[in-house]
């Protein structure tokens, strides 16, 4: 995996987010998504104001400076990111949100669980069958895969992603031949954010991560 130099945070950058930060409401562990040109990767985010909210993922930040945030209840915030300090990075919203509104996450459907759309081979095994597929998102729970023959709703399937220890699963839906598999065994944020990685890493070319903009 290639290693990416963070930068430091700048005196102009700091002083902006305190500034920015008066309002500031502490979100603990809350989970959301940060899709970026180089893929889509689980976050937590450690508190939000009107004007931003910093972050923390779990391995190396892409390269990117303007990306967007996922809610569970599928809004999404264009960003800007300022600066990283230890691992955590401070993200400016292009437009001020509403704080009460972003922490609430209102939605008319039931959240789901945050997931990451890819495009990635999977091999799995069904019915006494070894197959290979296509998988289209995966989550904590789950995952939905084209599998190229109908498998029977309600049925155990294994999985295996990346090379990795396999999961067992059972179909749950099926809409011509793709199919929704819900895990045995819901997988941990950290477990899914470095299997993210495996199947999305972001280039190490054109990133200028030591010299951030400052306002």
């Amino acid at each position: 995996m290639l290693a990416i130099a963070e930068p430091k945070l700048t005196a102009s950058a700091e002083a902006d987010d305190r500034r920015a930060g008066a309002s500031r409401q502490r979100l603990l562990m809350r989970v959301a998504k940060l899709i970026c040109e180089s893929g889509e990767y689980p976050c937590v985010m450690l508190d939000v104001s009107e004007a931003g909210t910093k972050l923390r993922l779990f391995h190396a930040h892409p390269p990117e400076t303007f990306m967007m945030i996922e809610l569970s209840n599928g809004a999404i915030y264009p960003v800007e990111r300022r600066w990283i300090k230890e691992g955590i990075a401070g993200l400016r919203f292009t437009n001020l949100v509403d704080v009460t509104d972003f922490i609430s996450e209102a939605s008319v459907a039931p959240r789901r669980p945050i997931r990451l759309r890819t495009h990635h081979a999977v091999e799995f095994v069904a019915g006494g069958e070894r197959g290979h597929g296509m998988m289209i998102n995966l989550s904590a729970r789950g995952a939905c895969i084209e599998a190229g023959r109908q498998l029977p709703v309600g049925s155990m399937a294994k999985v295996e992603i990346a090379g990795r220890a396999e999961r067992f699963a059972h179909v749950c839906w099926r809409k011509d031949y793709r199919h929704g598999l819900a895990f045995q065994e819901d997988m941990a944020l950290a477990d899914l954010a470095r299997l993210a990685m495996d199947l999305q890493p972001f280039e190490a070319p054109g990133a200028d991560l030591a010299h951030p903009r400052s306002a």
